[in-house]
């Protein structure tokens, strides 16, 4: 039986308010955060897009999907990521996840087989979200009912337990420089230079 064709789609930030400046462009040794992700979805998926504000006018080695949206907020990403995929089955990469490795993403599309979403232990990100959950969050985003995680009650969804130091999430200069102390991950080994906007 073939296996499934998976698209990864790379959440490239919002506002970063708290971070100082945009996230994706903060560097880890040789490559930003959106470089990171980017290659991380190049190992586990068949196709690769990347959404947000295209009027946020990131400095980026690939082309961003609009997500249309006035708001700021994950939902808007899923929702657009899943119109533009060309596959029925994603995973969604927030920029700001610089642990999530390939074999976690493959883990999550496993998961969401028979299912429309599948997410870890910690919320509705990373995830895996099929072209199926598409109406449900659209009628919740047309709704300004913005929380995705409150969204996976309106979806056949399945839980998925992974270490939760793979799915921490970089808000602030200070968590990316926490997460370079941790040893025995990859970005122990990376300096980290925050980026410029």
């Amino acid at each position: 039986m073939a296996t499934e064709r998976l698209t990864g789609v790379l959440l490239v930030g919002g506002a970063s308010t708290r971070f100082g400046s945009p996230k994706a462009l903060a560097r880890l040794g040789e490559e930003t955060l959106a470089e990171r992700a980017w290659r991380t979805l190049g190992q586990a998926c068949d196709e690769r897009i990347a959404v947000g504000k295209v009027a946020d006018g990131l400095d980026l080695a690939f082309p961003i999907v609009d997500d249309a949206s006035g708001v700021r907020a994950p939902i808007a990403g899923v929702v657009a990521g899943l119109g533009a995929a060309q596959s029925d089955l994603c995973v969604f990469l927030p920029v700001d996840c610089p642990l999530v490795d390939a074999a976690l993403l493959r883990s999550l599309a496993a998961a969401c087989a028979d299912a429309d979403a599948a997410v870890p232990q910690t919320g509705p990100l990373p995830g895996a979200y099929r072209r199926s959950a598409l109406p449900a969050l659209q009628r919740r985003l047309a709704a300004e009912r913005l929380s995705l995680r409150d969204g996976l009650a309106d979806l056949d969804s399945r839980t998925v337990e992974f270490d939760e130091l793979l799915l921490a999430n970089v808000n602030t200069v200070d968590d990316l420089q926490r997460l370079l102390t941790v040893p025995g991950t990859s970005l122990a080994r990376a300096r980290h230079v925050p980026g410029t906007s």
